[in-house]
């Protein structure tokens, strides 16, 4: 296949992040989450995450420019020339724009970008239902997908735990922080002729391969 660049759009708690880092095994290259990257900051007690952490538990966005500064350098890096996997970025129009010109000096091959598309009390269902590992970041869910052993990892036996932002009232918060400022992002991209819409709703094998036919 030839060199992908792709951007996953999606709400939160939409699966986005399992089904971009299936896709990226799939089409082996980097899954790029920028939620991933941002509670790592956090957890380290970097300058960044002092900054993203009261930001990301009130379920707000994290300002344009600083995401644009942590996705230039992780294009730059040697394994995403090939092709790479957006997840959670771009989330405004204004960080889009400036994608779109990062990418254009990003290799070769076009972007294209799909938006998963999960009704919002689902989506709500679905989060406040959700379960980590405090150790190895596997996630489970309570109504499905639930761990053999209630409250302990399968894969690692370390305690599960609920994410500080996975509240209802901060998902619903992030749903319309989503619906005001990634929604356009998603008519942006239409207009460019870049973007198709897959349905998000049902079992995870199904959904990624909705996204698998949608992608080949």
């Amino acid at each position: 296949m030839a060199q992908s660049k792709l951007i996953l759009i999606g709400a939160p708690g939409s699966g986005k992040g399992t089904q971009a880092q299936r896709v990226a095994e799939w089409l082996h290259v980097p899954h790029i989450s920028t939620g991933d990257i941002l509670r790592e900051a956090v957890k380290s007690r970097s300058e960044l995450g002092k900054k993203a952490e009261p930001i990301m538990a009130s379920g707000a966005l994290v300002p344009d420019d600083l995401m644009v500064g942590i996705i230039g350098e992780r294009l730059e890096q040697p394994d995403a020339k090939g092709g790479f996997i957006l997840d959670g970025f771009p989330r405004t129009v204004h960080q889009a724009e400036k994608l779109d010109r990062l990418v254009e000096g990003n290799g070769n091959g076009a972007l294209r970008v799909i938006h998963l598309l999960v009704p919002d009390e689902v989506i709500v269902r679905r989060v406040t239902s959700r379960r980590l590992c405090s150790k190895c970041g596997a996630i489970y869910n309570t109504e499905h997908s639930r761990p053999k052993v209630e409250g302990v990892c399968d894969r690692c036996g370390a305690a599960l735990v609920a994410r500080p932002d996975d509240v209802e009232s901060a998902v619903k918060k992030r749903l319309d922080a989503f619906h005001q400022q990634t929604m356009p992002v998603v008519e942006h991209y239409r207009s460019k002729n870049l973007l198709k819409v897959v349905d998000g709703n049902g079992p995870v094998d199904q959904v990624f391969e909705r996204l698998e036919a949608s992608i080949r």
